[in-house]
């Protein structure tokens, strides 16, 4: 018993080296045709004083401006930098951070695959994930609307119309919201 445990293992351990030095392959030629990107991109956050107010802990997402505010006090948020979607895509509403991830997988919806041939099924969390490093998932009812707030490692697409209808965002300012985001915080897209 021991030993067909122990020889599981080590065919588990071999498996998971060859991923990823897969893994470490495709980013080193990744990185040598320069799709790594080579930081997290810029910081783009500002206090501001806003108009309306707010609960603290809301983000407001003003589609026509590309910013995102995180409330942090009443008349006062951090203002973002963001990308938001192409003409077609783009959307309003009241939503909720439903879940958060690190580095998050990225699965294309069916709809994105029905559009670009190609994609694949599953695109694993690393350098060349286009969730970058930080996904911040928005639910409508307790149900996934598959819109994110994430990361992107297409720092030139942040402050632009590009998008499939997902809020993009500098991977260092993604990562900044993350920490100060709560799952169950309101989103409100105008």
């Amino acid at each position: 018993m021991k030993a067909a445990t122990s020889g599981r293992l080590r065919s588990r351990v071999a498996h998971a080296s060859l991923v990823v030095l897969a893994i470490l392959a495709a980013a080193g030629d990744a990185a040598s045709t320069g799709l790594v990107p080579r930081s997290l991109g810029p910081t783009t956050s500002a206090v501001v004083a806003i108009e309306k107010n707010y609960a603290a802990g809301t983000i407001v997402i003003v589609t026509a401006n590309r910013t995102l505010d995180l409330v942090i006090s009443q008349g006062r948020a951090i203002r973002y930098k963001i990308g938001v979607g192409r003409d077609g895509f783009r959307w309003s509403g009241t939503v909720k951070v439903g879940r958060k991830a690190e580095w998050p997988d990225w699965r294309p919806p069916a709809e994105m695959k029905a559009r670009s041939a190609g994609l694949p099924d599953l695109v694993p969390a690393g350098p060349l994930n286009p969730l970058g490093a930080r996904g911040i998932y928005l639910y409508k009812d307790r149900t996934d609307t598959l819109y994110r707030i994430h990361g992107t490692n297409e720092q030139s697409t942040v402050g632009g119309f590009a998008s499939s209808g997902c809020f993009r965002m500098s991977n260092a300012d993604v990562i900044d919201l993350y920490e100060r985001v709560k799952v169950g915080s309101t989103v409100i897209v105008k």
